[in-house]
């Protein structure tokens, strides 16, 4: 049976890490030679190659078992994006007012951690799943609640208010997070470039999408 492994891919294995976020878009050329356009997702899917590099043996190991443990792509895990990571810029510290959760209406005291990529009509709202729970700071109405006054599920990204916000009243919040990413393949091929070092040939993690 498939898992989430509640563990994070190692930071320093993930270096030299590319990638980022990929969408499906249907392209249509017509005769005369004009473009009919479709998405066919309505959230980018992330992915990474985090193998091209060369690694000390003792890294090929570590990484060998984190990915026997996980049993190739059978089990997902937590991945750190080093460049999209924070509620804020990756330079910053989370804050209350970073994004935008909703608006109160007197009784929904839920509500989803979420990150929003753009603005305007072509903004991209993207469900946070895995927030680092000791860094989430909310906002209610424009004050900052203290984090007694609410919870947080650290494997949904569900955030729950003492509570419930009053009609109006805007709900927004700062935070860390991983990504729910998985192998994208069965087999780990690593080749030995040099003395006592080596490199993976292709190991390539996929996002996980809800």
């Amino acid at each position: 049976m498939t898992a989430f492994h509640n563990v994070e891919f190692p930071l320093k294995l993930a270096r030299g890490a590319v990638g980022g976020p990929e969408r499906a878009t249907d392209v249509i050329t017509l005769a005369n030679g004009r473009e009919i356009r479709n998405s066919c997702v309505s959230l980018a899917r992330r992915r990474w190659e985090v193998g091209s590099a060369i690694r000390s043996l003792d890294d090929l190991a570590a990484i060998t078992a984190f990915f026997e443990a996980r049993k190739g792509k059978l089990h997902s895990f937590r991945f750190q994006d080093p460049a999209d990571h924070k509620s804020c810029r990756p330079s910053a510290t989370p804050g209350p007012f970073d994004q935008a959760l909703g608006t109160g209406n007197g009784l929904n005291r839920q509500f989803q951690l979420q990150k929003t990529y753009g603005d305007g009509a072509g903004a991209s709202v993207r469900p946070i799943r895995l927030p680092l729970v000791g860094s989430v700071r909310v906002g209610v109405g424009g004050s900052e609640i203290a984090a007694s006054d609410f919870s947080l599920d650290g494997t949904s990204g569900l955030l729950t208010l003492v509570q419930a916000p009053a009609v109006g009243q805007l709900v927004q919040a700062g935070f860390a997070f991983d990504t729910h990413v998985r192998f994208d393949s069965d087999r780990l091929d690593i080749a030995h470039d040099a003395f006592e070092a080596g490199r993976i040939i292709a190991l390539t993690l996929v996002e996980v999408l809800p």
